[in-house]
Formats: structure tokens, sequence, C-alpha cells
């Protein structure tokens, strides 16, 4: 009763409360069976007693919506360990529906489920048939949040309970901490100016001042989305931030999430968020091991109650959320109980997406879809903020927008696009490698853009060959607390005027608060040739015109294919817009433009039509879904890079049986680096990796072993070409 209890608490958000509490209340009916009373005696056998609470909620007498819903309840049930399934392929819930599994009838003296007023009373439908699929299917993800963490609570009191302890998890409410928040963040504001290069007074500093007194004059509008269109350099985290604890004053919403796409401005605004509001309120969410490849479930399934609630994902309790793109929008979609298991905290929040110009292209329609769904019948809010906003508007996107019309926080953005212009396009055409040398050779301080990491590292290693003093080497080969290193470095270097010249990959163009004299970017799209933009002449130190952005074509190497087609797109809107490429209207005619060249490619895999109504039949392939709504290359593995004394801990925590594999890995994640099965081979044959031995979690993980002469270097970071003529002999394990 204690997981119903919680699962109607946290269901009542969204108006759910009363589905929640049912499903949670015959998620286990299957343990009323001899075979599963056998196993609390000591057998061994597997017994599913997943499939009798997913058969009984149907036999209840709902009728109408009602009856809708208990479907939808029937899948949570059935996937509450394996994931919400597919009703008609793979494994399919209709079939499981079919199959005899007896239980003991005395449940039904010690239970009474109620399957009446279980559709939320105020949902409210789309229009179209199609999406009112898709809508029904994203309120049986909600509901199934709702089941697995009121089941994993449950647990967590049970075991509080015999230990004699107290899990210290619980935060006071946002509504309870805003009028002190409110106080450390006008207090912030007031001290920003003296710490910055912007000074009290300046044309910066007021500008920045009018753009965050409008936006957070806007924060008693009535809840929904909200566009925030801000050139870089005119302070959009922090006013995004001001808004954001507003609006939830306002509204009384109970969590902000900010949410971008790349570790590197999460690191960066997290330690902003912390600056502001304290550390202990905001929790840091990343990405970048996926707990749950393979059959890591059904591992966890065979351990004990108690294990697997260690080893469960963190639920979004904390009152202010900052996670990535991968792991927000990837739990939209998912179907395993770790990642669904957050979603319930989602309700009545009020969220940030940062550099909105990155929403995945081939999951556009599918993301804005549940989007949408979010707010129409969850309470959210949702800031779209950039200096470079796509055309998502329904009246640009129309099959699929947002209705972003009247909703801009910014004070007239195309005003501030040319108040806050601070560099002029150059387009050079081809260079190479030695042209672009020797360009930074007459630069001291200058940062070179390039498409891939191989070309980094190519050009870093000619540039090291040339010389060139104050040169640093940026990409995703280092490992993110590396990373944080370098870009300290990076900062402090250009605050001292030393010679600084970086060559990096695109993690560096977008929410990274470097500011270069000079920039050079191999071709691309507008919207990162604009971020790339915003890392020259960022405080406006120099005057426009002696701040250059350069724009080339890699001599030798070749551009790849997707960017390529965005790099033609972009040549056209500069010719179209010859005054200011970077304007709002060029910038909207841009993604106009690309929306309707790739409009075939918005919802790549067709995961809107997974969700499908035949009659009273709820034809939802959940699973399928989160198979291929997957942001991040798939086919990439991590290799965690043993070299700090906290990655060697946590290897050591890792292969030691006797302790939980979870915070290991959740460590692990500041030490690792992505790269193709075929360089991880590479490595390996070279002696220069091992597979991480460990019972639980078998050979999915792999880790340097030398911490001397491996293929880690200090300076470009994890090195896999030629790794077959590495020195050094085969490490032991």
């Amino acid at each position: 009763m204690g997981a119903a209890t919680r699962a109607q608490e946290v269901g009542q958000e969204f108006g759910a409360g009363r589905a929640a509490f049912l499903a949670a209340l015959l998620h286990d009916l299957g343990k009323y069976s001899s075979a599963f009373q056998k196993r609390l005696t000591g057998t061994k056998d597997k017994v599913d007693h997943s499939t009798a609470g997913a058969q009984e909620v149907l036999n209840l007498n709902a009728t109408g919506l009602d009856r809708h819903v208990a479907q939808l309840i029937a899948f949570g049930i059935a996937g509450h360990h394996a994931g919400l399934p597919n009703w008609s392929e793979d494994s399919p819930l209709s079939v499981r529906l079919t199959k005899s599994v007896p239980v003991d009838e005395v449940w039904k003296q010690e239970i009474k489920p109620d399957a009446s007023a279980l559709m939320p009373p105020s949902f409210i439908w789309e229009r179209k048939a199609k999406d009112c699929a898709f809508q029904s299917a994203f309120l049986g993800r909600m509901i199934f949040s709702c089941l697995i963490d009121g089941d994993h609570r449950d647990t967590e009191a049970y075991f509080d309970e015999i230990k004699g302890t107290s899990t210290p998890r619980e935060w006071d409410s946002l509504e309870v901490l805003i009028p002190s928040l409110a106080l450390r963040f006008e207090s912030y504001v007031k001290t920003l100016a003296s710490t910055s290069t912007s000074k009290l007074g300046s044309p910066l500093h007021l500008l920045r001042q009018t753009i965050l007194s409008s936006v957070r004059a806007q924060s008693s509008n009535d809840k929904g989305f909200f566009t925030l269109t801000v050139p870089t350099g005119g302070g959009k985290t922090i006013a995004s931030l001001g808004f954001a604890l507003d609006h939830a004053q306002k509204h009384g919403l109970k969590r902000i999430i900010y949410v971008a796409p790349f570790t590197s401005i999460i690191d960066q605004t997290a330690r902003v968020f912390r600056d502001i509001l304290g550390g202990d309120l905001v929790l840091e969410h990343h990405s970048a091991i996926d707990f749950e490849k393979g059959d890591q479930e059904a591992e966890f399934r065979e351990l004990d109650d108690e294990a697997k609630l260690r080893l469960a994902m963190d639920d979004w309790a904390a009152p202010v959320i900052v996670t990535t793109s991968v792991q927000f929008f990837e739990s939209l979609f998912a179907n395993r109980p770790s990642k669904c298991r957050k979603l319930q905290a989602i309700a009545n929040s009020v969220i940030i997406i940062d550099e909105a110009q990155t929403l995945p292209r081939p999951f556009l329609l599918p993301t804005l879809a549940a989007l949408r769904e979010l707010v129409k019948n969850y309470g959210v809010s949702i800031v779209l903020s950039t200096a470079t906003q796509p055309a998502l508007d329904e009246n640009d996107l129309t099959n699929g927008g947002l209705p972003l019309q009247g909703r801009e926080l910014a004070p007239d953005p195309a005003n501030l696009a040319i108040k806050l212009k601070r560099t002029t396009l150059k387009r050079a055409g081809v260079l190479t490698d030695a042209q672009l040398i020797e360009s930074l050779h007459r630069q001291d301080q200058g940062l070179v853009i390039v498409n891939t990491r191989r070309h980094a590292l190519s050009l870093y290693r000619a540039a090291s060959v040339a010389g060139l003093d104050g040169l640093i080497h940026l990409t995703t080969r280092q490992y993110p607390a590396h990373r944080q290193r370098i870009m300290a470095s990076i900062r402090q270097r250009l605050t001292d005027n030393l010679p600084c010249r970086v060559i990096a990959t695109s993690l560096v163009e977008a929410g990274v608060d470097l500011d270069f004299p000079a920039v050079w970017r191999a071709e691309a799209g507008l919207d990162q040739i604009a971020q790339a933009a915003g890392r020259c002449n960022r405080e406006g130190k120099l005057r426009t015109d002696e701040s250059f952005i350069t724009v080339f074509t890699p001599a030798e190497h070749k551009t790849p294919k997707d960017i390529k087609r965005l790099a033609q797109n972009f040549e056209t809107i500069v010719d179209e817009f010859p005054e200011d490429p970077f304007s709002p209207s060029a910038i909207r005619a841009y993604f106009k433009d690309v929306f309707w060249q790739t409009a075939d490619d918005l919802d790549r895999y067709k995961l809107l039509e997974k969700f499908v109504i035949n009659g009273s039949e709820l034809d939802y392939s959940y699973k399928t879904v989160a198979q291929h709504y997957r942001l991040i290359d798939d086919s990439q593995v991590p290799i965690f890079i043993v070299r700090e004394p906290e990655a060697i801990e946590a290897i050591a925590a890792l292969t030691d049986p006797s302790q939980r594999p979870g915070p290991a890995l959740r460590v692990l994640q500041r030490y690792t680096v992505q790269v193709y099965p075929k360089d991880r081979d590479l490595l390996y044959l070279a002696g220069k990796i091992a597979p991480v031995q460990s019972e639980r979690l078998g050979d999915r993980f792999w880790r340097t072993c030398d911490l001397d002469s491996g293929p880690y270097d200090d300076q470009v970071g994890l090195v896999w070409e030629k790794a077959d003529e590495l020195l050094g002999d085969n490490c032991q394990f």
C-alpha cells in the first residue's frame, strides 16, 4: 500500500493520482502465486510476477476512457521490471495477456481495486486521432513513472525501517525556498558587474540589465511556451534563471530544469547556478554512460531488492536540475524503469532548453510533440533559449510546430542583434592546414573550430611542429574532468593576455564563455557559424571591423555529408542577407529552408506512427520507440581513462564484488571517452586497454591499463589511430 500511496501522491500533480494508485496497487499481484512464494523460501526459479496484475486490471469494470487508462496501466504493470513492452511485436504484451498466470484468489479480499475515475479530469486532447494516440501513450509513460517511483520509494522505506536508518533524500519545496533564492539572485546580479569584464555603467552592462529586467517582467504571463532570443554575450543564462525563479513563484511551480546539449555547458551552468542558489540545491545529471545497455536490466533483476534499490537512477527530487539533452529527451521516449522514473518530477516545472537550435533534427517532430504535451497536460512552462532561434513556430513548421507567436521574452531581438554585433564575417574559401597555421602564427590569440576529431588532431600536431606558442587542443578525445581544467587554463591565458591558440571541435562553439579576438570555423550550417562567432569579441573589447569570424572549406579533410548540405544552405542565406547573415530574420529563413529540405527526415524512424489506436486496442510500441530514439551514436562505446586518483578508486570499486557498481559508474562518467568499436579493438590489440573485470557487469566496459605510456596523451587526449604501432607490452589483467 505504501507504493500505491506514493504513486498517487506524485500522480496527482497531473490529475492521474487514481490511475497511479491502481497501477502500484496491482503491480506485484503475481506474488500471490505459489511459485513466487517458493522463491521466498530459497528456490532460484524465475517467476513472472508482472503479467498477473496486467491481466487483472483489464478484468476490472472500467468503462469508456477509464477502460482506456486501464490498458495503459496494463503496459506499466507488465513492464515494471523489464520496461514498457510493445503491444504487437517483439515478445508482445498482447500475447502475454493470454497466458495462464495462476494467483491465489485471496488477493480479492486483501486488495479492493477501484477502476473508476482513472482518466485525468482536465486532460486536453488534440484534434487529430494520430496525435491523440501519442498523447495517450505519453500518459501511459507518465503513469508508469509514478508506479516506478512509488515502488522504489516504498522499498527504500522498508529497508530504512529494518535497518533503523533514514535516507537523506528530501529537499524543501521550491515554493518554500524561492523567497531566499530570490534574495540570493538579487545579490548575485548586483555583484556580477564588479567581477565581470563588463563594468558597471558600460553599454554592455546596461544592455544586459535591460534584457534581464525585460525578461523578468514577463514572468507573470500564463504558463506555456516562451522563446528567449539573445545574441551571445547578452546574459541569457542569468536572464533565464531569473525568469524561471519569478515564473515558478508566480505559478507555484515545483522545479526548475535546465537542459543543454553539451557537458561543457552543463559544467559551466551548474557552477553558475550553485554560486547563485547554493550547491546543495542543484542536481547535476550527466549521461556519459548508458546504465541499461544490453541485458543489464535482466542482470539487475537477479539481485536482491536492496541492491536493486541502490542501483536506481535519481528521481529528480531536487528543486533545481541541470542536465543534458540526451538525458532529458531520451527519458521522454524511454521504456526502461530507471530512465522513466524521473518523468513524474517534470510535471509542474519550468524547463529552460538552452541552445534550442540543437534540438535533434532526425527526431524533431516527436520531440516537439512531447514538449507540446508537457505544456498542454502536465503544467509545464518551457523556455527555448538561444542566440539562433530555430523556426519552430507552428506558422513556420506547419506539420508539428509550437505555439510561439507573441511569447518572446527578449526586448526586440532584431535590435539586440544589431547592438550586440561584434564580428565581421569573412568567407575565405578553401584553406589548407598550412594556411590556417600561418594565420594563427600572425594572431597571438585565436580559435580554430573544425568538424571532426581527426582533423583537429592532425591540425594540432602540424601546428605543434610549426612551434606555435600557447597552443591548446580541445576535443572529446579528452575526458570531461580533463576538459574542465583545459577550459580553465584557456580562460586564464585569455585574461592574462598570454598567447592562446586553440584548435577545437564543435564542443567549444555553443554556450562556452570564451572570448577570442579572432575565430576560424570550418564550413557548417548558419547556426553553428553564428555560435562560433559568439566566441569572437564576446565582451566587445574590439571594434566589429577588426574582429573576424572566418569561414573556410578544409583542403585536406572532407566535410561530413550532413554538414556539407547545411553549409550549402549557409552560403545561400549569406547571399540573401549580405548585410547581416546573423540577424534573427536570416536565421529564421535558414531554418525554414533546412526544415523544408529535410521534411521527410524530421521523424526519421517514424516514431509518431508507432502509437496507433485500433478501435479499443492500443497498438503501442514503447520498446521499439525507446530503441530508436537515441541522440548519441549508439555504436560508440565508453573507455574509462584511469590516470587520476578518483578514477583509480572508482575502478577498484567497480571490480570489487562486495561493492555496488552504480556510484562508481557515476564517478567514471567524468573520466570517459567515447570511441567506435573498431577503434576500441585497435587499442585492445595494441595492449593499451582492457575490459573491466566485474562480476555484475561482465566485460561491457573498458579501461586504459598503463598510467605512464598508455594511449592517453596529456595534450590531445585518447589516441587510437595506428594503435597497433604504439610501443609497450600487452597489459596484464
